[in-house]
């Protein structure tokens, strides 16, 4: 039987929606298993719950062959012993340590010999070389995310969990980190929980996601499936990007990269160092649909399909077009009466460049 993660909680807060998780995986040593969904929907409890920094009311908590939480049993196991590394969202480092102080804070059982290599690994590994006696004001928002990291992964522990790893870092830096943290968790080869709200992170990091909501879990998967198949309107309202297919960059000119997505054609606006394989995600919001012989509009995109199936959300409805992939369009419940669009019907899709996002999937 393959290792597990095994995580059944509830967990009550005083005048808040009460929390009743539960999701289970298979454990490799470079799996990252994304916890998805907006503020407030219980994602860091659970994270902080797997930690042993929260306690719940109710329930179990297993990684590979040990439980750390049974409440029946009464098995609470310590943060300490349950040998985690953990990077809070705002990276909680020492102000008054250097950088080879707060990356040596948790190696205490070392002897000195052993802590300075273990620091100095850590250092070359994150790429903090010359950096080792600078304090955390002086570094920039990037160099601390890397502290942080180096810190929590010092000790060599059996699971790592980061809260909002790069939520402090301002966008351009965030993305360009995004496939640099991926890189990282799969050279260290160690298990990890991601927390995000950030469908780019949730896609780039990500080998498993658990889409959360009001508490509970909606879905678990691979971020791609859940992302194009939700598996209900809540997820597809938590997720809010409908389209994401796998495309080859075919070349970038004046801004505009142009894309190819089995046999077909999309321009979207150039990303920087995306690579050749990417995932193409698209808003439904951003989709238009026209009759398929009405005149074109400005938008570079224009995809001839047929209407494979239709999903009533109140006053809209989600409309999904074959046109050589599906693509996911939300439009008025009286637009799809004014189009006339039953499953079957020929429709055309457009929607602009900046409307296809491109995502490295390298």
């Amino acid at each position: 039987m393959a290792a597990e993660i095994i995580v059944e909680v509830t967990k009550t807060f005083s005048g808040r929606t009460p929390i009743r998780a539960g999701f289970r995986y298979p454990v490799e040593a470079s799996t990252v298993l994304i916890l998805f969904g907006p503020s407030g929907s219980g994602k860091t409890t659970i994270l902080r719950s797997v930690a042993g920094l929260e306690w719940p009311e109710e329930g179990t908590i297993q990684f590979v062959s040990r439980v750390w939480l049974d409440t029946r049993s009464r098995i609470k196991v310590s943060p300490q012993e349950r040998h985690i590394g953990y990077m809070a969202q705002d990276y909680a480092l020492f102000p008054n340590y250097s950088v080879a102080g707060n990356i040596a804070y948790g190696l205490g059982e070392l002897t000195l010999v052993e802590r300075q290599k273990r620091v100095q690994e850590m250092v070359e590994l994150f790429h903090l070389t010359g950096l080792e006696d600078a304090k955390p004001r002086e570094l920039s928002g990037g160099q601390q995310q890397r502290v942080a990291l180096a810190r929590a992964v010092a000790p060599r522990p059996q699971l790592l969990l980061l809260d909002e790893p790069l939520s402090a870092l301002d966008a351009p830096t965030r993305a360009q980190l995004r496939g640099e943290l991926r890189g990282l968790l799969k050279q260290l080869a160690l298990p990890s929980i991601i927390v995000t709200h950030d469908w780019a992170e949730a896609l780039t990091l990500g080998d498993v996601m658990a889409v959360m909501h009001e508490g509970a879990i909606l879905q678990v998967g691979a971020p791609q499936e859940v992302f194009s198949r939700p598996a209900n309107a809540d997820v597809a309202r938590v997720v809010g990007v409908e389209t994401v297919v796998q495309g080859t960059l075919i070349e970038a000119r004046e801004g505009l990269a142009t894309v190819r997505v089995g046999e077909i054609s999309l321009t979207a606006v150039a990303v920087e160092n995306v690579g050749s394989d990417v995932f193409v995600c698209i808003r439904a919001e951003d989709v238009t649909l026209e009759p398929a012989g009405a005149g074109l509009t400005s938008a570079r995109n224009h995809l001839v399909g047929t209407v494979s199936a239709i999903t009533s959300l109140g006053a809209l409805a989600r409309v999904t077009i074959e046109c050589g992939f599906p693509l996911v369009a939300v439009i008025t419940r009286s637009a799809l009466t004014e189009l006339g669009l039953t499953v079957g019907a020929s429709v055309r899709a457009s929607f602009k460049a900046g409307s296809a996002h491109l995502i490295s999937r390298q």
